[in-house]
């Protein structure tokens, strides 16, 4: 079940109704939780399962992580749980991804091994809850909070249907201490949460779909060498139709949840207008990025064991994000290039000693290079890949044209304006600048956007985090 679809709609308004009556709140959490497992089911309901053993898994060995004082015993019942949820993650995502690879490896040795054709089907979300189980399992090692003692809680915690499937990657020191005491949206809260949700549609379906998807499409597609000014159009469509749809889905994830009392955190922070690559990862997929640090980059040893155990870390951190974001080499090479800026920028700032003034100049470098990377990210393979950077830089004027002059000017005219609002607005959260309008403007506002869904609603493609 998509958020852009009217099953949807029918969906939360039940949900919502059924979340207002005056039950009691455990009967209210087991509606959430049931609507929850629905909610995923809708896509394949043999999944559930996976949720179930993730769920269960963690739930257990988070009491005896917690409990245990014997260090081997929980360094072994960590591992049992790193185990039980990446082996689950590794088979379905990247099973296919290393056989593939083994085979190359065995022919260039000459030795000739054909695997069996892969049938595996991705469960949708399984990077994103995964980790968020993860984070629980390692919390309790840590012992940095007393476990979850109520199955109930724990359960909706993991499924909580608003973010399942794409994020925000929630912490459970976030969300479960807000299933202890009966949630439900004030008037406020409810006016608030409606118009996040329309406005995350709004950035999906209008602007990510209905106008930057197909000139990204055309050009991503191509498989021959492109017009210069047509290979960037394509890939600034591409960079807008990334965050839309993405910062879109983060958005009615907020505003869902607002909608039923609850609070997730922000997942996005204007990240056209980051100023330098540290700053770009403060305010790109917010959630991922601190997990990564937190589980990863600092374990790894941070920046507290030296400079190059520090560009060590740093790298590793950002090549298995990459990896994280698909099975393929192209989104290691992405990972492996922002690990790469992050190095020659921190090198510049320790040599100097001086933070990069926020100048829109340094913005406008950071875009330039991010959209680079958005080349591997979309690419299908590194052939499409090196024929697009060829056409954006090596001046092809009578490259192929696959794109007419409205989507130029389209993705210009979206992108310029998307950089400017970016710029503007870095430091200032949406539902303040939203109570700062008059209420007429903020009603006509919210009307325009609500007459572009309803004449875009034709697309009702799933959101592109999906399939990560």
């Amino acid at each position: 079940m998509v958020f852009n679809s009217y099953t949807f709609i029918v969906f939360f308004a039940v949900v919502l109704f059924l979340h207002n009556l005056p039950f009691n709140w455990t009967i209210k959490k087991v509606n959430l939780l049931l609507a929850s497992y629905l909610f995923y089911a809708v896509w394949s309901p043999p999944f559930i399962i996976l949720l179930l053993f993730s769920t269960i898994l963690d739930f257990i060995l988070g009491k005896s992580l917690y409990r245990e004082t014997n260090l081997l015993k929980r360094r072994l019942l960590l591992t049992l749980s790193l185990l039980g949820n990446l082996g689950v993650l590794g088979y379905f995502k990247y099973g296919g991804f290393l056989m593939e690879n083994f085979s190359i490896l065995m022919a260039t040795m000459g030795m000739e091994y054909q695997p069996m054709k892969s049938d595996i089907i991705l469960p949708i979300g399984i990077s994103f809850y995964t980790f968020q189980t993860l984070s629980y399992s390692l919390d309790m090692f840590k012992k940095k909070y007393a476990p979850e003692k109520s199955l109930l809680d724990f359960s909706l915690f993991v499924t909580f249907f608003p973010q399942l499937v794409a994020g925000p990657i929630v912490r459970p020191d976030e969300l479960l201490p807000q299933f202890k005491v009966p949630h439900v949206a004030s008037r406020i809260q409810l006016a608030q949460g409606l118009l996040l949700l329309t406005l995350g549609l709004f950035m999906k379906v209008v602007l990510a779909d209905s106008l930057l998807a197909e000139p990204a499409e055309d050009v991503f597609g191509s498989d021959s060498l492109l017009n210069t000014l047509d290979a960037w159009t394509g890939v600034l469509a591409f960079s807008g139709q990334i965050f839309y749809d993405f910062g879109g889905y983060s958005t009615c994830a907020i505003g869902i949840a607002l909608c039923l009392g609850f609070s997730i955190r922000d997942n996005f922070l204007y990240p056209y207008a980051a100023v330098g690559f540290s700053d770009f990862w403060k305010r790109w997929h917010i959630t991922l990025s601190s997990w990564l640090r937190d589980y990863l980059y600092i374990p790894l040893g941070g920046n507290r064991h030296g400079v190059v155990r520090t560009y060590m870390a740093l790298m590793i951190t950002m090549l298995l994000g990459g990896l994280w974001h698909g099975a393929g080499w192209t989104f290691v090479v992405w990972g492996g290039l922002h690990g790469l800026y992050l190095w020659i920028e921190k090198f510049i700032r320790d040599k100097t000693q001086k933070n990069i003034p926020p100048r829109f100049f340094y913005a406008l470098l950071t875009f330039f290079l991010i959209n680079i990377t958005w080349v591997f990210f979309r690419a299908t393979d590194f052939t499409n890949a090196w024929n697009l950077l060829k056409s954006m830089f090596y001046l092809y004027p009578d490259g192929k044209v696959v794109l007419d002059y409205l989507s130029i000017i389209k993705v210009g005219l979206i992108m310029s304006a998307t950089l400017i609002f970016h710029w503007k607005l870095r430091e200032r959260r949406v539902l303040a600048e939203f109570s700062k309008l008059p209420w007429w403007a903020l009603g006509i506002l919210w009307a325009a956007m609500l007459i572009l869904l309803i004449w875009s609603q034709e697309s009702t493609s799933s959101f592109i985090y999906f399939q990560f």
